[in-house]
């Protein structure tokens, strides 16, 4: 059912975008006809003064735009594969032996399932007599979120995570067997935007701009619940050398810890995109004071990507990071059906479209991220930014012309 969900929202976004690119060669004819029918002598006394504006509101003098909308988007998964939780039998497994058998996969960074994001999308545009404009353009979607706990169950396995690194590789399980392992994830987008405009016709326009984009990702590894004892026998053999877990229990520990422990693995990244793009908007459809109208945007950035991780070893924790700077692409489309409320006030809905390719994400850095044993440390190899992302949601708001 996910995979069938994930090729229905890709099938989506590509028949989104195949029909604005159709919508727009149509539009670009339209254009060619107008000027050959001004050529011959028509007049037309209309000046569209919004790509998105209806007849009715294009015959005044109104040269600014207002946009205030709140957008909703949801992100996609699809493009980081990193196996974030192994099982293995805990009534035969050692403790020795998980750090290298390989076991089961149970959880994988591409099955967490995040909500909806929502936040304010402002846009103000300028447009003059002669066609020509500006734009400007900001929005955020904070705290996309998911969580996902695997275990304990009443028989109870092994929960592993493992890491690259010097031999024995990092790896980490439960301290106890009442616990699982937990991992969060969560992702905030900001887009700040600049764009020169021109007016082709009535219903269609061109532009190009600047623009500024950051992706922040993070994901957390811990075990729940917590400890309840300090689990001294990874250290002194308190439940038998090399133990399975269901030999492990309350009285292998030494009292309670002074506090909570911190978890065993966080990584942070970010991604600072800027850069030029360029692109197209206009008119779909039109009747009375509906219309329908789309976007198409497309560019190249410069992205500055950093990761920061925060590894947990003998409950003590280590950081190390990395920043690297690398070419990123851009691409954004977006539908929208406006109703003219009153003279110069609409109100509109659509389904927009974010995708991002060559960025860090946070699963995608654990194989970038090296624990030595001798001496104990943590060293950020480098910052994978091979990942791609999709977001894609709905907008709703008011717009005010003036």
């Amino acid at each position: 059912m996910r995979t069938m969900l994930r090729r229905y929202s890709s099938w989506n976004a590509q028949t989104l975008i195949f029909i604005i690119s159709i919508w727009m060669m149509g539009c670009a004819l339209a254009a060619d006809s107008e000027t050959a029918t001004k050529s011959q002598g028509v007049s037309n006394d209309s000046t569209s003064f919004s790509a998105f504006d209806p007849i009715s509101q294009s015959k005044e003098n109104r040269r600014w735009t207002l946009s205030i909308e709140a957008i909703a988007l949801k992100r996609s998964n699809s493009s980081v594969s990193q196996p974030l939780v192994s099982s293995l039998p805990g009534n035969s497994t050692t403790f020795v032996g998980t750090a290298s058998n390989p076991g089961v996969e149970v959880f994988n960074s591409n099955q967490f399932d995040q909500g909806i994001g929502v936040g304010p999308k402002l846009t103000l545009n300028y447009l003059d007599d002669s066609g020509y404009g500006l734009e400007l353009l900001y929005f955020n979607v904070l705290n996309l979120t998911a969580t996902k706990t695997i275990g304990p169950e009443n028989s109870p396995n092994w929960y592993v995570m493992r890491a690259p690194g010097a031999f024995p590789a990092f790896w980490q399980t439960q301290d106890f067997p009442y616990q699982g392992m937990t991992w969060g994830s969560t992702t905030n987008l900001y887009s700040a935007e600049v764009n020169a405009k021109s007016q082709v016709s009535k219903s269609f326009g061109l532009l190009v701009g600047f623009r500024w984009i950051q992706l922040n990702d993070s994901l957390v590894g811990s075990l729940t619940p917590g400890d309840q004892n300090v689990p001294t026998w990874k250290t002194s053999g308190a439940c038998g050398l090399d133990p399975t877990l269901t030999a492990i229990n309350n009285a292998c520990g030494a009292g309670p810890p002074a506090g909570g422990y911190p978890p065993f693995w966080t990584t942070n990244t970010s991604n600072k995109l800027l850069g030029l793009q360029a692109g197209a908007e206009g008119t779909l459809l039109e009747s009375g004071k509906f219309s329908v109208g789309g976007m198409l945007k497309a560019g190249v950035y410069n992205n500055r990507a950093t990761q920061t991780d925060w590894v947990s070893m003998s409950k003590v924790v280590y950081s190390s990071s990395a920043t690297t700077n690398r070419a990123a692409w851009v691409g954004d489309a977006m539908i929208q059906l406006k109703y003219l409320i009153t003279n110069g006030l609409s109100i509109k809905v659509g389904y927009e479209l974010l995708w991002l390719n060559k960025v860090a994400l946070a699963p995608g850095q654990i194989s970038q991220t090296y624990s030595g044993q001798n001496p104990t440390s943590v060293t950020a190899t480098g910052v994978n930014t091979g990942s791609s992302v999709l977001f894609q949601g709905g907008t709703v708001g008011l717009e005010y012309a003036f």
